[in-house]
């Protein structure tokens, strides 16, 4: 690869940094073609983009991306060996369901995750397995949102027609004690 070649590539991984909400570093090693296959269609589903990169390029993409790596010790140890990384654009934990989810089949057992990249912090594997990609995402925060907004106008409601209800329910009581005698 000419010098032109790498700066297209490490331009272009830094674009996908510059844009990404998270980032997940996985070692693929092992893995079947049909389930990395399969990966790629999931990732594809959820809306991140996955990529097999060179991890010199990573590294020059990310001194150059305003989402830097602030341990870059951690990045190192990261970096090391066969690297995949699924970037998250809209939702932060998107990837990592799809990981965790993955993991699960029969061909995903030879996926492993490295850590992950958030807002500069980066995140081991087991932080990113058992809390990033068991975080809601951003649709289940907005229904959660709403419905913690409307709780308070259904209870006024709620107010509002219990007097009537309960004069509903007096007749009632009245009707039926009439009949009964």
């Amino acid at each position: 690869m000419d010098r032109s070649a790498k700066s297209v590539e490490i331009n272009a991984i830094n674009s996908s940094f510059e844009k990404m909400t998270s980032a997940v570093f996985l070692d693929f090693k092992g893995l079947p073609v049909s389930a990395v296959t399969a990966l790629r269609r999931q990732f594809r589903a959820a809306g991140v983009d996955y990529k097999v990169v060179k991890n010199t390029f990573v590294k020059q993409a990310l001194k150059n991306a305003k989402s830097n790596a602030k341990d870059g010790a951690a990045l190192k140890a990261i970096l090391v060996g066969m690297t995949g990384v699924a970037w998250a654009y809209d939702d932060p934990s998107a990837a990592a369901k799809v990981v965790k989810a993955f993991r699960k089949t029969p061909a995903g057992d030879k996926l492993t995750v490295k850590g992950a990249l958030i807002d500069g912090q980066i995140l081991d594997a087991k932080t990113v397995e058992e809390q990033l990609a068991t975080m809601p995402g951003k649709d289940e925060l907005r229904a959660m949102l709403l419905a913690t907004m409307q709780a308070p106008l259904q209870q006024f409601v709620a107010l509002l027609q219990a007097p009537a209800q309960n004069f509903a329910y007096l007749l009632d009581a009245k009707k039926r004690a009439d009949e009964a005698v």
